[in-house]
């Protein structure tokens, strides 16, 4: 039977956890970090736009575009797939 425990490395030390609170762990981390990159690509783009605007550059066009989700992905997959 597979182990129920997981060694999980916290800065220069392992210690075993239960593998459920493990993973629950790592979501929450994923989580925050998805957070922190969203919320370091809306503040780019605002700084981006403003540096154009002192440079007396255009604002660029489709900056502001947001990346499509991993769902959206795959019904477009589906779709081209036929």
């Amino acid at each position: 039977s597979p182990p129920e425990k997981a060694m999980v490395c916290f800065g220069s030390m392992f210690i075993e956890l239960p593998k459920a609170k493990t993973r629950e762990m790592l979501l929450q981390d994923q989580e925050q970090l998805d957070e922190e990159i969203n919320n370091l690509r809306k503040e780019l783009r605002v700084k981006v736009n403003r540096l154009y605007e002192a440079q007396g550059k255009p604002e660029l066009k489709g900056f502001n575009l947001n990346p499509m989700s991993a769902e959206e992905m795959k019904l477009i997959n589906r779709i081209l797939e036929g």
